[in-house]
């Protein structure tokens, strides 16, 4: 562990989750503006004692923590004596891009052949995982603030040549700002259980016929053929959640996992014993939909669940593979049965993921989400500043297009 103070706050670095109390993390965690199971302390521990994020794999690890003193501490599970927990955030020294879903290969390539090293740089971010949510936990604006520059001096102090925010929130997004960070938008696609996207009443679909009659007619028919097809098929489903996906769900889903990414010449990014601390530490978090042919396992997705949003629940379409090919079931698997699952359980949203312009056709409707970008180079800084706002228009035009091919019914 690196301490030293500033002004205001000890500043502590860990480069082990061990370090942190995670009573500590998840009570800081539960005050931000969105928090999400994946800033969970058991998740991000368990990307570290799986080895899927470890320096052998390019994510060294260093937790940035804030600490005031304190005279009283009614829970000594907050942290050391006397110290109480201001801001904290997952930073990664990483030698790659990879596994992080907001691209800047391009601008690797762009210090390499200008003679400079763009490896390593400092991501802030969760492992894998293109979910928006908080990123910099604080108590308050004022400690998010000391945070986002604590994060950009200790990243000049380590040589790092840039630092980088993904998928953060609005508050995160204000203190980078504030802190002299470039911001960036790219798009997801989400699902809203609301029978109106232009009201703030939100009154929920009552079933997946209610969501299809607010579909325009062309959607409607194209979402029930590919539903039929699977059907004659013979798919039926099982739904699995939380200590019910028993050990042996969990190895069909990790075979079917590693099967997809192994498809298209990759080695998966997380092990079966990720997912099995998954099942000890964070069971009540998941939900697996299992397709099967007479009674034989041919097909699962995996979403993650956060019952406790103060919004109301949502679903995080996460992962899927199959066995054998059936025509649209990756659809009906990965869309069509966790949006029927949504409806039945009062979910609010639907999560499908980073990019996929396809599921919009699916009721899946454009989101922008925002990263947060700091270069040390002078020179670079001004070049990158000038792509984000040419790439920020070109954003804003696909938003307008994609809108203006909304699914939903006209009025």
């Amino acid at each position: 562990m690196q301490e030293y103070k500033s002004r205001d706050y000890v500043i502590q670095v860990h480069d082990s989750w061990q370090g942190i109390a995670e009573g500590a993390w998840n009570a800081l965690l539960a005050q931000q503006q969105t928090p999400t199971l994946f800033m969970q302390h058991a998740y991000l521990q368990a990307m570290e004692v799986s080895q899927a994020a470890s320096p052998d794999t390019g994510w060294a690890l260093q937790i940035v923590t804030l600490w005031q003193s304190q005279e009283a501490q009614e829970d000594a599970t907050l942290g050391p004596p006397g110290l109480r927990l201001c801001a904290a955030a997952p930073l990664y020294a990483k030698d790659h891009s990879y596994g992080e879903y907001v691209f800047d290969w391009a601008w690797a390539d762009a210090y390499q052949r200008n003679g400079l090293r763009y490896y390593p740089k400092a991501l802030v971010a969760v492992p894998f995982t293109p979910v928006p949510g908080s990123r910099l936990l604080a108590v308050d604006a004022q400690a998010r603030q000391a945070l986002a520059q604590t994060m950009i001096d200790f990243s000049q102090s380590q040589g790092l040549s840039s630092l980088h925010l993904l998928f953060g929130d609005e508050a995160d997004l204000l203190a980078c700002s504030q802190a002299g960070m470039m911001l960036r938008r790219t798009v997801q696609f989400h699902w809203q259980n609301s029978k109106s996207a232009r009201s703030t009443l939100h009154e929920k679909f009552t079933d997946f016929d209610d969501f299809l009659s607010h579909l325009s007619q062309e959607k409607r028919k194209k979402i029930r053929q590919e539903r039929r097809k699977v059907a004659q098929a013979g798919v039926l489903f099982r739904v699995l959640r939380g200590a019910e996906i028993t050990s042996s769900d969990w190895d069909f889903f990790y075979q079917c996992y590693e099967r997809t990414y192994l498809e298209h010449g990759n080695k998966p990014y997380l092990s079966r014993d990720f997912f099995a601390h998954m099942q000890q530490d964070m069971a009540e978090h998941w939900l697996l939909f299992v397709g099967e042919i007479e009674g034989r396992p041919v097909a699962c997705s995996l979403l993650g669940l956060d019952s406790t949003s103060p919004e109301g629940g949502v679903a995080y379409g996460r992962y899927w593979g199959a066995l054998e090919r059936v025509d649209c079931l990756h659809f009906e698997a990965c869309y069509y049965q966790p949006i029927v699952w949504c409806i039945a359980n009062g979910f609010i949203r639907f999560e499908g993921g980073a990019q996929g312009e396809h599921k919009m056709a699916r009721a899946l409707l454009p989101v922008t989400t925002s990263s947060a970008h700091w270069l040390s180079h002078p020179g670079f800084a001004d070049a990158v500043a000038r792509f984000l706002a040419q790439e920020g228009q070109g954003v804003e035009a696909y938003m307008d297009d994609l809108n203006q091919r909304s699914p939903l019914k006209e009025g």
